[in-house]
């Protein structure tokens, strides 16, 4: 099954990260939700979501915040 995993990171990052997800192959896919607010959605499975979560977390010097939910990132 799939699940979503809601962030905001800082606008010039977006392309970053997306690289960084990318390169762990089978973790997720990005796409922007609201390009102002650099609001994203990584499309991931739930035994992945967890991976994907302490990945972006890793990236301390990034600002990266992981939302609730969908509406959070509109």
């Amino acid at each position: 099954m799939y699940d979503e995993l809601y962030i905001e990171v800082p606008p010039h990052m977006v392309n970053y990260i997306n690289r960084i997800i990318e390169g762990y192959e089978y973790l997720g896919v990005l796409t922007t939700i609201n390009a102002k607010r650099a609001t994203c959605v990584v499309h991931t499975t739930k035994d992945t979501k967890e991976i994907a979560i302490a990945v972006l977390k890793s990236l301390t010097e990034i600002p990266i915040a992981i939302l609730k939910n969908k509406e959070d990132a509109k």
